[in-house]
């Protein structure tokens, strides 16, 4: 029984880490591109326009993102003196970073949904390229909407910060406990709920579009194909 179970979380997480690496990558990624297109040459000269995943890995926030499906990684510096419009490039700077998360989950379940149309299913490798897909677009939402939450450093304060520039002297206040602050939430499970809901709501909406175009089942886990695994993320 416990051999069990501990062969399925060994394999769980053979099919995790993979995507997970990916996951950060493309988010950090997306932020130095288009901070780079915004005329800041910033994350060039610091490498970070790079998918080495070793360039963007944060330790904690790697951690968190491995054993609670929710994390962050070493934030891309950039220099807003770059840029036409200093309000409106941060935020779209901020924003980046989900978007690539949610088109990358969504390119993956297309990738499933592939697979499950025209694969054979008695194959272990189109079975594993099932599985790895999947992690892929669970992982990556869950990365794309725990980054939009609005505490620093996460991308959802700057979003905030940018159009209520109020916040900015409370955010100062709370910076430096903010690490710790989300590390009590992570661990309390005080952000599952609203997080699984809109995880769920993301991965579902995104696998009826796929369901029906490859003439699957409904998504969301209500009656067939795949689904997201309610308070999996």
């Amino acid at each position: 029984m416990y051999l069990n179970y501990y062969i399925q979380q060994l394999r769980m997480l053979i099919y995790t880490v993979p995507v997970m690496l990916i996951a950060i990558t493309v988010h950090e990624f997306a932020h130095g591109w288009v901070s780079y297109k915004l005329g800041d040459p910033t994350p060039k000269y610091e490498g970070r326009l790079s998918l080495n995943p070793l360039r963007h890995l944060d330790l904690i926030g790697t951690l968190c993102l491995l054993f609670f499906h929710m994390g962050w990684a070493k934030p891309v510096r950039i220099n807003t003196a770059y840029y036409r419009n200093k309000r409106q490039g941060i935020i779209w700077v901020s924003l980046a970073g989900p978007f690539a998360n949610f088109l990358t989950a969504f390119l993956s379940l297309l990738i499933c949904g592939a697979l499950m149309r025209f694969g054979n299913s008695g194959n272990s490798a189109v079975s594993v390229g099932i599985m790895l897909c999947y992690y892929s677009a669970v992982l990556n939402i869950g990365l794309g909407v725990f980054n939009l939450i609005p505490i620093p450093p996460l991308d959802g304060s700057n979003v905030v910060e940018q159009m209520y520039p109020r916040v900015f002297y409370f955010y100062q206040r709370i910076r430096p406990y903010c690490t710790l602050i989300l590390l009590i939430l992570l661990v309390t499970g005080v952000l599952s709920r609203p997080l699984s809901t809109a995880n769920n709501g993301i991965f579902a909406a995104m696998w009826n579009v796929v369901s029906t175009l490859f003439s699957l089942g409904t998504g969301g886990g209500s009656g067939g194909g795949v689904s997201s695994g309610g308070g999996y993320i």
